[in-house]
C-alpha cells in the first residue's frame, strides 16, 4: 500500500519560512500529479498548491501565490512546499496527496500531516 509521510512542519514566527516534504512510496510517483492541502482546527481541509506530473505545471491558492513554491523531484518520490513570509493564518496541519494523470484516481489515504505553527 501507498504511504505518504509528511515532514519539515514546526513553530515559526511571522514572516519566517518553513520547508514541507512529503515523501511518497511506490514506483508510479512520476503518474501523479501532486497536491499540497491544509486543514486548520474546526475548518475544512483546503486546497494549497499542485504540481504537474512533470513539475512544468503549478497551481497555488490565491492567498498563498507569491508566497509559497511547490517543487517535486520524482527520482526521490518527493514534493516539497517551500513556505515563506509565513502568517498566523497558514497555521494548519498540511497534507499532501495525489491524482494519477492516466486513471484520474486518487491515492486511497491520507499521510499523518505535519503541524506549521505560525505565532504573531
Amino acid at each position: 500500500q501507498v504511504q505518504l509521510i509528511e515532514s519539515g512542519g514546526g513553530l515559526v514566527q511571522a514572516g519566517g519560512s518553513l520547508r514541507l516534504s512529503c515523501a511518497v512510496s511506490g514506483r508510479t510517483f512520476s503518474n501523479y500529479v501532486m497536491g499540497w492541502f491544509r486543514q486548520a482546527p474546526g475548518k475544512e481541509r483546503e486546497f494549497v498548491s499542485f504540481i504537474s506530473w512533470s513539475g512544468g505545471s503549478t497551481d497555488y491558492a490565491d492567498s498563498m501565490k507569491g508566497r509559497f513554491t511547490i517543487s517535486r523531484d520524482n527520482a526521490k518520490n518527493t514534493v516539497y512546499l517551500q513556505m515563506n513570509n509565513l502568517k498566523p493564518e497558514d497555521t494548519a496541519v498540511y497534507y499532501c496527496n495525489g491524482r494519477n494523470r492516466f486513471s484520474g484516481s486518487y491515492y486511497s489515504s491520507w499521510g499523518q500531516g505535519t503541524q506549521v505553527t505560525v505565532s504573531s
